[in-house]
């Protein structure tokens, strides 16, 4: 049951690729996105050849039980091959030649096929033994083989990772991560023939399929692969219903904010209705403007010695820098409705508004998050409160 998974992850990721090729021959380079689709293609395809179905519709008595090991083998080597061509094709920019391991592919496939050959190897049940005497070339057969993945998938996943490494927060930071989880997986599915050599060197006989945790491991590896390549036509829409949980969240952290806003000047908020009407977007745009619309409100009632005196409480309480300028504005914010409830004026009520150059929805919302943090735990805003209700007492 779970190498029928694996093998029907690797259709999908296989399915995934070629809709990535059709999806994005207007908008990327190819060449390029041949050899990441070629990549799924060749390693799902090279999977599914040892699958029991396909040894079933072929039959695995000589010469094609051993033929079918061979296509399998080649096609793993092929999707190695495309991986990092695909990585250097990134690197070195399109339509530049992929160099050095381009030519140690092709290489290694004739290599390959000649110590195939050479080993006279044929299928017992489901093994894979050497003809008599030719024991030697079948495990160099399976060393170079193993060499090969290695040195191909490593440079694969390290190109990737120093991409991912400098690439800004996001789709494109996460796609490229997810590309390196599926060169590690590889090279972890590539170092599990470790045993095989041995095994095979000492019975003279190998597993002919993919045991589960092989094919695990490689239907893993094109499914993260696949994920990273297909993030740009899949993130979004997976990303939306987390975003709106973001949105919510954000939404009701700035709730005590804005009640208390409301409470001193109950003119900010006008009667929505039930529910949400225009969606949590919408609210959260709306509430952001209706606590703006009262720090404008209460622009005459606030002290202008209380940004001091709240940065030197803060100091105090050992505030850690990044918050201090939310503790500032929401320390002067608490002394400005206490003002306002007792008529107190600092300033005229025509002084001029001031608004952002550019307002930014997403960027207020997270400054008015870490306002009303303050505004709800900093012992700051509570000694300021008191000392403004201790002043109009007085």
């Amino acid at each position: 049951m779970t190498e029928t998974i694996a093998y029907f992850c690797c259709v999908v990721a296989c399915a995934g690729f070629g809709y990535k090729l059709i999806q994005a021959r207007h908008t990327q380079p190819v060449r390029r996105m041949w050899f990441l689709s070629a990549f799924g293609m060749c390693i799902a395809g090279g999977i599914m050849l040892l699958t029991p179905a396909m040894e079933n519709a072929v039959g695995v008595e000589e010469p094609i039980g051993s033929l079918l090991n061979l296509a399998a083998d080649v096609l793993k080597i092929g999707a190695m091959a495309f991986a990092v061509a695909f990585a250097h094709s990134l690197k070195l920019g399109e339509g530049k030649r992929i160099g050095w391991h381009a030519l140690l592919s092709w290489v290694v496939v004739g290599a390959e096929i000649v110590l195939f050959f050479l080993s006279d190897s044929y299928r017992v049940g489901e093994h894979t033994a050497a003809g008599p005497g030719r024991l030697g070339w079948f495990v160099a057969y399976n060393v170079l083989f193993l060499a090969y993945g290695l040195i191909s998938l490593l440079t694969f996943s390290i190109v990737f990772a120093r991409f991912a490494r400098h690439a800004d927060p996001g789709p494109l930071r996460t796609g490229l991560w997810l590309l390196v989880g599926g060169g590690v997986s590889a090279l972890a599915w590539t170092f599990w023939d470790v045993d095989d050599i041995y095994v095979l060197a000492t019975t003279g006989a190998v597993d002919a399929g993919e045991d589960t945790l092989s094919a695990i491991l490689a239907a893993l590896s094109v499914g993260l692969a696949g994920a990273g390549a297909t993030l740009s036509v899949w993130g979004p829409a997976l990303a939306a219903p987390f975003r709106l949980i973001g949105l919510y969240r954000t939404y009701r952290r700035i709730e005590p904010l804005w009640t208390a806003l409301r409470e001193a000047v109950p003119g900010i908020a006008l009667d929505p209705g039930p529910g949400m009407p225009g969606g949590v977007e919408f609210a959260l745009y709306r509430r952001v403007i209706e606590i703006r619309d009262g720090h404008l409100a209460l622009r005459p009632y606030f002290d202008p010695e209380v940004p001091s005196a709240a940065e030197a409480e803060a100091r105090k309480a050992k505030t850690p820098e990044a918050r201090l300028p939310a503790t500032i504005e929401a320390a002067a914010l608490a002394a400005a409705i206490v003002a306002s409830g007792a008529g107190r004026r600092y300033a005229p009520d025509d002084i001029p508004a001031t608004y952002l150059d550019e307002p930014d929805i997403a960027a207020e919302a997270a400054w008015l998050v870490e306002v009303t943090r303050a505004w709800r735990r900093s012992i700051v805003v509570g000694r300021i409160r008191d000392r403004a209700r201790e002043a109009e007492l007085a």
